[in-house]
């Protein structure tokens, strides 16, 4: 894929390291002659503009994109210049930065924004995935709020201990993707017995995640 990176610093050149490692044409673009650093990722294409400028953009040919990532430090920035690439020149997929998680509520479809990413609420998530027993914790926000990735890890007193995924009544809206097991990746089947100790990955919607919480009690 051919992908445009609005922020060239330290977050900015952690990703183009990334995708340029894994085949993709990168492109990354800032104002700030002091970011531009082509030594630094030889094999990405460096553009120095104001990535909030439609001219300068469609002068590095953002149209020709198939990805643009929003993730400079300043979230009106970031929310500016996924409007551009969604309104302007149709990019398929836009990620937004979210530095401010106060800010978070504003980086959905209206401005362009197809995936949110907010590190702040990331790192505490992993967080609480680490330290928290029994109860629903949040990982990551999937299309725009539609639903979430959350996981539960089940006590040493959970009264599933030996059932089977089947009895698992879980609400409509609600779906078991994982069983993480001492080191394991499982693909839950009907008849896979439960464990204390599993983490349970779920994908749901806000509106069942007290539903599926009730199910593991």
């Amino acid at each position: 894929m051919r992908i445009a990176i609005a922020g060239a610093g330290s977050v900015g050149r952690s990703i183009a390291g990334e995708l340029v490692e894994n085949g993709h044409q990168v492109m990354l673009i800032d104002r700030d002659p002091e970011a531009i650093k082509p030594q630094r990722i030889e094999a990405a294409e460096w553009v120095q503009a104001d990535a909030c400028e439609l001219s300068s953009l469609e002068e590095a040919g953002l149209q020709t994109c198939d990805v643009v990532i929003a993730c400079t430090g300043d979230d009106k920035v970031n929310l500016v210049v996924s409007l551009l690439a969604k309104t302007e020149f149709a990019v398929g997929r836009v990620v937004g930065r979210v530095n401010d998680p106060r800010n978070e509520w504003l980086f959905t479809d209206a401005w362009g924004v197809d995936v949110a990413v907010s590190t702040p609420r990331i790192l505490a998530a992993l967080v609480e995935e680490a330290v928290t027993v029994g109860d629903l914790v949040r990982l990551f926000t999937l299309r725009q709020g539609q639903a979430n990735l959350v996981e539960v890890t089940l006590p040493p007193s959970t009264s599933m201990a030996g059932r089977p995924v089947r009895d698992l009544e879980l609400p409509r809206d609600a779906a078991l993707v994982t069983i993480l097991r001492g080191g394991r990746v499982i693909v839950p089947q009907p008849d896979e017995p439960l464990e204390p100790g599993d983490e349970l990955l779920f994908v749901a919607s806000t509106e069942v995640e007290d539903l599926v919480r009730e199910a593991l009690v």
